[in-house]
């Protein structure tokens, strides 16, 4: 058997010492210094609280209650570890340590690395803050938000747009609409060799070029507590859609009560800070002003964000959900709008929508483009394997 190298033996150890937090039970015997002891300090501050009761174990500096402190922890954090974990740990801390409240600091959001997680959480306390605050918070909310929007737009405006174009192909165009390379390809199989021509049986038009809508998109967003990341990518999907002039975009979200934020959507912040994160849920109540606003159903898509955790009438929910479809309404019910996989969900909802042929399924931005297109052309939706 070959020994270890040394080196890659001692950053074994080094990694070993880290994880375990350094006393006489890690086995180690490994001593920290410089950057090394600094990582060591701010994972302590985060992740020592609660090790005491075994074997004696004390790692726990803990980052206090001043919000000086928890700024210089940020700081550390920020210099000793990657952006990725960087939000990992503030995810932490403020699900650990209560730090939510000094998040009403300004300096504090300054300090903070803002993420899909942090705009949820500031969302949830913006009612709460102090007027000082609420500036910063919004700077905050907007950053993250024109992130994602420079990630996703263009990618979803291709994927609709190329959808829109199939879906407006006429079969009996006038001449001046035939797509003659299409048409040449549909009848190939009509090529006639001793006239070396094509006999086009069908004819294939392009869809004709039109400012009007040509189809409707109805985002209805749960706003309870744990769909805050699914809140965040709607706002600025609805957002992407609404700017496209051949879809008519309406937003609606919904806890006990039922809110339209249409009227925002030119701007995903102001969305955002309309929401009210936490509540019950009535996803009934929700789906009949959906319902009520539907005017062309066939041309409707209905998109339905929720973790199906209905509080409202069960069987009248799918009794709408039911009527939609049989009306040629496309419906589409997402878990979750997010990168985090598939939430806890109501799996008896789940089971009852697929048996009307309503699959419910997690989501991740980069695969909502390609959903909502299968959606618009009426194909089967790309369902992602869930293993």
């Amino acid at each position: 058997m070959t020994s270890e190298p040394v080196d890659a033996g001692q950053e074994r150890l080094r990694r070993w010492r880290l994880v375990l937090g350094g006393d006489a039970a890690d086995g180690t015997g490994r001593a920290l210094s410089g950057a090394d002891a600094a990582m060591d300090r701010a994972l302590a501050a985060l992740y020592g609280k609660g090790d005491a009761p075994r074997g004696g174990r004390d790692r726990s500096a803990g980052l206090g209650a001043s919000a000086p402190s928890v700024a210089r922890w940020l700081g550390d954090i920020r210099t000793y570890f990657p952006s990725s974990v960087v939000r990992v740990m503030q995810r932490d801390a403020i699900d650990r340590l209560g730090l939510a409240t000094l998040l009403m600091e300004p300096e504090m959001l300054e300090a903070v690395e803002a993420d899909v997680h942090l705009v949820g959480t500031l969302l949830t306390l913006h009612e709460a803050m102090p007027e000082r605050t609420k500036e910063t918070a919004r700077a905050v909310v907007r950053t993250v938000v024109e992130d994602l929007e420079k990630r996703l737009a263009a990618r979803t405006r291709s994927a609709l747009t190329g959808a829109l174009d199939r879906s407006a192909r006429v079969s009996r165009p006038r001449h001046h609409d035939i797509d003659w390379n299409r048409t040449i390809a549909a009848n190939l199989k009509h090529y006639l060799p001793e006239h070396r021509t094509v006999v086009p049986e069908r004819l294939v038009g392009y869809g004709r070029a039109s400012r009007s809508v040509r189809k409707e998109v109805v985002l209805c967003v749960d706003q309870s507590g744990s769909m805050a990341a699914s809140v965040v990518y709607a706002s600025v999907f609805g957002a992407v859609l609404a700017s496209m002039r051949s879809i008519a975009t309406r937003l609606v979200v919904f806890d006990t009560a039922v809110v339209d934020l249409t009227d925002r959507l030119d701007d995903p912040v102001d969305v955002l800070f309309g929401t009210r994160l936490g509540g019950g849920t009535d996803i009934n109540r929700a789906l009949a002003y959906c319902q009520s606003r539907i005017t062309r159903p066939t041309e409707t898509v209905v998109v339905l964000i929720s973790d199906l955790y209905e509080g409202g009438i069960r069987d009248e929910m799918l009794k709408r959900v039911a009527a939609m479809k049989a009306s040629g309404v496309q419906f589409v019910t997402l878990l979750a709008l997010s990168d985090e996989g598939t939430p806890a969900y109501d799996r008896e909802h789940a089971a009852a929508l697929a048996a009307l042929d309503a699959p419910a399924f997690a989501c991740t931005p980069d695969l909502f483009p390609e959903v909502m297109a299968a959606a618009l052309e009426k194909r089967p939706l790309p369902v992602p394997d869930r293993g």
